[in-house]
């Protein structure tokens, strides 16, 4: 047999090989298993079925935090086209992981989606959609538009202002936020939101709830670490500054409605005396 007639043979063996069509995942769990990951935790499966458009998650060190994100960065990407999701963190470092687990998602279903750019914190495919990963200050990420998926990650030390100018970002869109962090002290938006915040859905995910992260190893953290930072990386707990002047339990202890303030809407500063006389609105100690 001629070498022309083997290539015919090949190609026609070729055409007449079942092909085996790649589809696109139908949701992020989906993913997950198809870049292999079977072993889900259980907060992240339920974190990845959700629906709500505003998540909040307060989740230990080592918890898994930016695998969730990758994954709902790549799914949105993958499954709505001309969708524009933004990643923001406080340094390029986070921004660059999370982006980086983002773009192996992506890659797992064998491009499924081809690329039509890909740089080191962004990436854009053919059916428009994008993922960008935005380090750094409020002043670098003005301009965007119509976001589809907003991911704060370690939102507890990203700048409030990142986060003020951030949000008007899903106005016209309607788009998802997302919040992820381990607590680092009792102040910021991620802590405000966390204690106050309306319209939530809240997961709170301590280490012991890890399968990963051995028994024996948190307990030598547990004594080798200050108590409030064992309880801060590894149980979720809001703890006082290292700058904080007075504790926070003690400021909201001395706050009481049953105290007028001394200045405010409904009381008047005190009138100004003349020069050796008493304001009129203080009385004497003693009569006359």
């Amino acid at each position: 047999m001629s070498t022309a007639q083997l290539r015919r043979e090949i190609s026609l063996l070729r055409e007449r090989r079942p092909s085996r069509r790649r589809e696109i995942p139908p949701g992020p769990v989906e993913l997950a298993h198809v870049a292999g990951l079977e072993a889900l935790d259980a907060w992240q499966h339920a974190a990845l079925r959700s629906e709500a458009p505003r998540l909040l998650f307060n989740v230990t060190r080592q918890g898994g935090k930016s695998t969730v994100s990758g994954l709902l960065s790549a799914d949105m990407a993958l499954r709505v086209p001309g969708s524009l999701t933004l990643i923001l963190a406080p340094a390029e470092r986070q921004a660059k992981e999370t982006f980086g687990k983002a773009a192996r998602f992506y890659t797992a279903t064998g491009r499924v989606v081809p690329p039509d750019s890909y740089r080191k914190l962004g990436i854009e495919l053919a059916n428009g959609s994008r993922i960008e990963a935005l380090p750094g200050t409020e002043k670098t990420i003005r301009g965007f538009s119509e976001v589809d998926l907003l991911i704060v990650e370690e939102a507890a030390r990203v700048a409030d202002e990142l986060v003020y100018a951030a949000r008007p970002f899903l106005a016209v869109s309607g788009g998802r936020l997302a919040m992820l962090s381990t607590p680092a002290g009792r102040r910021g938006v991620f802590h405000h939101e966390w204690t106050e915040g309306e319209g939530w859905e809240r997961y709170e995910v301590k280490a012991t709830q890890i399968p990963r992260i051995p028994t024996a190893f948190l307990e030598e953290e547990r004594r080798t670490l200050p108590a409030r930072i064992y309880r801060q990386e590894y149980e979720c707990s809001f703890e006082e500054v290292d700058d904080a002047v007075f504790a926070y339990d003690l400021i909201e202890e001395a706050i009481t409605p049953e105290v007028a303030p001394l200045f405010g809407p409904e009381s008047k500063p005190p009138t100004q005396a003349k020069p050796g006389e008493a304001p009129e609105d203080i009385a004497p100690l003693f009569g006359a």
